[in-house]
């Protein structure tokens, strides 16, 4: 739940401290601007304010937890207009002509979702996309979202703080679980986040350390 709160926390800082120059720059994700990255981060914060006054029925098991919670793909994710939905998002964020507005609407419904999830309970259950979990194993997931998203957000700006180290860790740990193996020691937490995620290539000496292990990559998480 902690690294939940520090984790966002620290996305929308560096959110904060952006320029009107660096919105235009492209992000870590395929296909997207940073304004766009920023859109749909508000959006993700929209998503936990809904999960959270979502409680699944009384009688209700859970069906996943932070790790199964991740619907994984290895097919690379659609770009552009071959995907409605991250259509939409860049169609929203053009919408945003002035980038003040852009960083106070994540500010404001960033904030709401980080006070949420610090009163939530983490031992109730609630319900998302068909699935039930706790709240602690729904927040324990987010952090990998956030991590990732915050490698997005730095990937062509060098000057902007990235994620912690505490980030970085448990990240790289909830991946491996995700991917039912460990990736080789030599790769960094920031290595395994973006080459097993497929947002960056492996070198070549990484792709050798890679392929013992038999992993199908990329991890493209839904």
């Amino acid at each position: 739940m902690d690294l939940f709160s520090s984790s966002w926390a620290a996305l929308r800082a560096a959110v904060a401290d952006l320029t009107d120059k660096d919105f235009e720059q492209p992000s870590g994700c395929a296909g997207w601007l940073v304004r766009d990255l920023v859109c749909h981060l508000i959006i993700d914060a929209q998503d936990v304010l809904i999960t959270l006054v979502t409680p699944a029925d009384t009688d209700a098991g859970t069906t996943v937890d932070a790790t199964t919670y991740w619907q994984v793909s290895n097919d690379p994710p659609a770009v552009g207009d071959e995907d409605p939905l991250a259509a939409l998002t860049v169609r929203l964020a053009a919408a945003y002509e002035d980038m003040a507005l852009l960083k106070f609407h994540l500010d404001d419904v960033g904030s709401a979702a980080a006070r949420a999830a610090e009163l939530a309970d983490p031992t109730a259950r609630v319900t998302t996309q068909n699935q039930t979990l706790t709240v602690a194993d729904y927040l324990t997931a987010y952090v990998l979202e956030w991590t990732l998203h915050h490698l997005d957000l730095t990937a062509h700006l060098p000057g902007v703080t990235g994620p912690s180290p505490a980030s970085l860790a448990h990240s790289r740990t909830a991946l491996e679980r995700i991917a039912g193996a460990a990736f080789p020691a030599s790769f960094t937490a920031e290595d395994v986040l973006l080459i097993g995620t497929g947002r960056r290539r492996p070198t070549d000496s990484q792709r050798a350390d890679l392929e013992p292990l038999g992993l199908k990559l990329p991890l493209v998480l839904g």
